[in-house]
């Protein structure tokens, strides 16, 4: 049965503020899983979606597709937890820039070195939105916000290079506004096989609005010939925009890296090898494995 992304649609109100960039990232995704669906990639019943805190880990609400909420900068640790459990799904995981970058960072770094079959996408809105506005690890040097009322001093991390070089094997940065790229992004990182993030630049209009910003320095990776196979060209091309704001930046977006030699976490397991937890017969009764490991 073909779907259709309004099929994805649920009851709960939105309330995300007017104007916010993660509309065009619920838009993207719905469509992306659509698409999925109906060229055959999976069945709806396989995506299962993890989200934490923030206005971007609300997207969970608006999306009838099974998932899970956790605490802040969790949602990565979800999703690694979910895929070993049933390598068979594919599990996205939301957070914005503040829980994977700040709170999480532990985790994202970890499951890039892993080579996680998961998904990653990332709200950037360089601030702490759903508090109003404080700066995350992404914010601007000289950002003035409630938690920094001098304005920072420390230098913004920069995501992508973070992944390339943490072992990340799928590494992209999007524009929430171009809903169409963000969608046959979010298609190809699906399904790609490791680890996969997308960095998607989501303007908060409400405490830091970088809508103008981006638009007038973003430009295509494909437009200029990028190799994404090519890690040292990815690496260099990621070190052109710091997260800074620079007036004069040219900001690339698309997929950085793409590795596909690499093994997937998954795949190291014999165990998970053997299949799905739950479709497999209990091999062993719990009374014999106290007995055997356990001193009384």
């Amino acid at each position: 049965m073909r779907v259709n992304q309004n099929d994805l649609n649920t009851p709960v109100e939105n309330t995300w503020c007017p104007g916010c960039g993660n509309f065009g990232i619920l838009t993207a995704v719905k469509g992306a899983i659509a698409d999925l669906v109906n060229e055959g990639f999976a069945e709806l019943k396989d995506f299962v979606l993890t989200a934490d805190i923030g206005c971007g880990s609300k997207i969970y609400d608006y999306i009838k597709i099974n998932g899970y909420y956790g605490l802040h900068g969790r949602a990565v640790a979800l999703a690694v937890g979910i895929k070993l459990a049933n390598p068979e799904l594919k599990v996205i995981a939301f957070g914005g820039d503040g829980g994977l970058l700040n709170e999480g960072i532990a985790h994202l770094v970890h499951a890039a070195r892993y080579n996680s079959d998961i998904t990653t996408v990332m709200h950037n809105n360089q601030v702490f939105a759903l508090t109003t506005g404080q700066a995350t690890a992404t914010t601007e040097r000289g950002f003035r916000g409630k938690s920094t009322p001098l304005g920072t001093f420390e230098e913004p991390l920069n995501p992508i290079t973070l992944m390339i070089e943490s072992g990340a094997t799928f590494v992209a940065r999007e524009f929430s506004y171009d809903v169409a790229h963000l969608k046959e992004t979010l298609k190809a990182a699906i399904k790609h096989k490791g680890f996969s993030i997308i960095d998607v630049l989501q303007p908060c209009v409400s405490f830091h609005d970088t809508t103008e910003y981006f638009r007038k320095r973003i430009y295509r990776l494909e437009d200029e010939g990028h190799d994404p196979y090519d890690r040292e060209a990815a690496l260099k091309k990621a070190r052109e925009w710091g997260y800074d704001l620079d007036p004069d930046a040219r900001i690339p977006v698309g997929v950085f890296y793409i590795n596909d030699e690499k093994m997937a976490y998954e795949e190291g397991w014999p165990s998970i090898r053997k299949g799905p937890f739950w479709k497999r017969k209990r091999e062993r009764r719990w009374e014999d494995t106290i007995r055997k490991y356990v001193v009384v």
